[in-house]
């Protein structure tokens, strides 16, 4: 793969920006705490096999599905802690936008994008130590960057746990306060990800245009794998075609913004994760838009046997 230099770039965005990364992260999961309820979780009743098999998928499947294929494809190492981070993070939100238009279990998708964001605060730093460790190139980086385990854990959980704790208080005592306030500030800390996240991709355009198709191809291949993943799974529980589908979103559509919050205020920067971050970020999108269009079209196909 021709980009080994990617191992020695850091992102440094400066001017504090680290500082603001902790509170937009903060305030992400406080937004999201907000807007957890006890229905979301009802599909842990209702549905515990197809439920299960979704949670498992994410938490456990992908991370490791990721370890085998930086062992198949032997990326450099900052590229295969970009792969391992992300497959560590939760499912991101707009899988349940995707779900709807894709005639997917909506119900299924919010609940299992709900379980994920509420696990994560507790088990992504420690997922992704624990993964990161299985790979040899990565065990070798984190080590080669001074990281302190202990600190990287409990800052991360700090940042991560805290503000869901607090905003779980909010929602459970306070819930007439919770729902005005979770879409405001949830605004608030997208559109603050955002600004960041293309002011980084800007200032480090140049980096981008030097990497060659493969780390773009390799992207494509872990996000696919992981689509295929979701879908496996409702296979395998036994699920109906919309909750396959609502899985299939689920394990393809990953948080790549809390992903890339984690790389600049907690692992330095590294520049190949923070490509792959970026870069399964978009397409993630695109992949999950084109599923869209091919479960309509097998709709109507259906429709018109």
């Amino acid at each position: 793969m021709d980009a080994e230099f990617l191992d020695d770039i850091t992102l440094d965005l400066g001017g504090g920006s680290e500082i603001a990364l902790t509170l937009i992260l903060s305030l992400m999961m406080f937004a999201v705490a907000l807007g957890l309820r006890t229905e979301h979780f009802r599909f842990f009743k209702d549905n515990p096999k197809v439920y299960l098999a979704g949670v498992l998928a994410q938490i456990i499947g992908l991370p490791a599905l990721t370890v085998l294929i930086c062992y198949l494809t032997t990326p450099p190492a900052s590229v295969a802690l970009g792969m391992i981070l992300i497959a560590c993070c939760p499912g991101g939100n707009s899988s349940n936008l995707l779900a709807l238009f894709g005639r997917a279990n909506t119900a299924l998708s919010v609940s299992l994008t709900a379980t994920s964001s509420l696990v994560a605060a507790f088990i992504t730093p420690i997922s992704i130590i624990l993964w990161s460790r299985l790979y040899t190139p990565t065990r070798e980086l984190l080590t080669e960057i001074n990281l302190d385990t202990v600190s990287f854990l409990i800052n991360t959980l700090l940042i991560l746990a805290l503000p869901l704790c607090l905003g779980m208080l909010i929602a459970h005592f306070a819930p007439k306060i919770s729902e005005k306030l979770q879409k405001p500030l949830s605004l608030i800390a997208g559109l603050g990800l955002i600004v960041i996240i293309v002011s980084a991709c800007l200032q480090y355009m140049p980096v981008f245009f030097q990497l060659g198709i493969a780390i773009f191809a390799l992207v494509i291949f872990h996000n696919g794998l992981a689509f295929l993943m979701g879908y496996l799974a409702g296979v395998f529980s036994g699920a109906d075609i919309p909750s396959r589908r609502a899985l299939t979103f689920e394990v393809g559509i990953q948080n790549a913004g809390l992903g890339i919050v984690i790389l600049l205020t907690q692992l330095g920067g590294l520049g190949g994760a923070g490509v792959v971050a970026g870069l399964w970020g978009t397409w993630h999108l695109i992949a999950g838009l084109l599923l869209v269009g091919l479960f309509r079209f097998n709709d109507r196909t259906r429709l018109h046997v």
